[in-house]
C-alpha cells in the first residue's frame, strides 16, 4: 500500500506501520515491523483482551467488585471505577465520569492475578501472546503501560480482534460496545471530550473531534494511542486495522501527521488495494 510509506514523512527517528483485513491478509506494511517498540497505552487494548478471556474462563465476572468500593471489572475496563489518571486516589464515584486511568488498568492486573493465582505478566502470555504467535511481544511491568512489542505481531493481535478465535464474537463485540454511555471526559492529548466513548479497554470514536484517527473514519472505529507515538485502530465499516509504531512521543507531530495518514489509508482500502 502506498499510503504507508507516508510514515517517511513523520518527523520521528524510525517508524513501522502494516494493515490488516478482517480475514487476517495483510494488505501492505513498511517499515522494520520486526523491530520491538515499547507500546506505552497501546499495551491496554493487550491486557483488556487477556481480561476477556479471563472472563471466559470463569475466572472472573465483568460485574463482580474490583477496585475502589463500589466499583467493578467492567468500571475499570471501561475507565469509569473512579480512580484518577496516575494515583491510588479516587476522583469520583463509579459509573459517574470517563477518567482515563493507568491506575485502574494496573487494579484490574491485580484483580486477575488474585483470581488465577498467575502473574499478569504471565497470564497474558499464555491467555493471549502465545495462542496467537505473538512471540517479540511482552510485559516488562504496568499493563497499562509497559508492554512492548512489534508490528508484525500486533498485526496478529488485529486479526485477532476483527475475526475471533481466542474468544467468543459475542464477547468481542460487547468490549467493542459503548459501556456507560453519554458520559464526558478527558481524551489524553486532545482535552474534554462530551461525550468521550470506550468500550471495554477500547477507545470507540463515535462523533469524537479532534480525534487521533481520520476524518473519514467511521463512528464504530475503536481501538487506542500511546504516549510512545503508537496506534491501532480497527474500522469495521472498512473491515481492516491498522497498526503504526514509531520512537519518538506523542506531540503535536502526530496530532497533525495520524489523522491525513489514517485517511490516506482508508481512501486506499476503499480503492481496493491489496499488499
Amino acid at each position: 500500500m502506498q499510503s504507508l510509506a507516508m510514515i517517511e514523512n513523520w518527523p520521528v527517528p524510525t517508524a513501522a506501520a502494516a494493515v490488516v483485513r478482517a480475514d487476517g491478509r495483510v494488505a501492505g506494511a513498511h517499515g522494520p515491523t520486526d523491530r520491538p517498540f515499547p507500546l506505552a497505552s497501546v499495551t491496554k487494548p493487550l491486557a483488556a483482551y487477556a481480561a476477556l478471556v479471563a472472563y471466559e474462563e470463569g475466572a472472573i465476572e465483568f460485574d463482580e467488585p474490583a477496585g475502589p468500593p463500589g466499583s467493578t471489572v467492567r468500571h475499570l475496563l471501561a475507565h469509569t471505577s473512579g480512580l484518577a489518571f496516575d494515583e491510588d486516589k479516587v476522583s469520583a464515584g463509579p459509573g459517574t465520569r470517563r477518567i482515563y486511568s493507568n491506575t485502574g488498568f494496573e487494579a484490574l492486573g491485580d484483580h486477575i492475578a488474585k483470581a488465577t493465582d498467575i502473574p499478569f505478566a504471565d497470564y497474558l502470555r499464555q491467555a493471549v501472546l502465545e495462542p496467537l504467535g505473538m512471540t517479540a511481544t511482552r510485559l516488562a511491568g504496568s499493563p497499562a503501560k509497559d508492554g512492548v512489542s512489534t508490528v508484525d505481531d500486533l498485526v496478529r493481535f488485529a486479526a485477532e480482534v476483527q475475526a475471533p478465535r481466542l474468544l467468543d464474537p459475542r464477547t468481542v463485540l460487547e468490549a467493542m460496545t459503548v459501556t456507560y454511555p453519554g458520559l464526558a471526559g478527558l481524551l489524553p492529548g486532545y482535552g474534554r471530550q462530551t461525550p468521550n466513548d470506550w468500550g471495554l479497554g477500547f477507545e470507540i470514536r463515535d462523533g469524537k473531534s479532534p480525534h487521533w484517527t481520520g476524518s473519514s473514519s467511521s463512528p464504530r472505529a475503536f481501538g487506542h494511542f500511546g504516549q510512545s507515538g503508537t496506534f491501532l485502530w480497527v474500522d469495521p465499516d472498512a473491515g481492516a486495522a491498522c497498526v503504526a509504531l514509531t520512537d519518538r512521543a506523542f506531540g503535536p507531530w502526530a496530532i497533525e501527521a495520524w489523522p491525513p495518514f489514517t485517511d490516506a489509508v482508508l481512501a486506499e482500502l476503499r480503492d481496493g488495494a491489496t499488499a
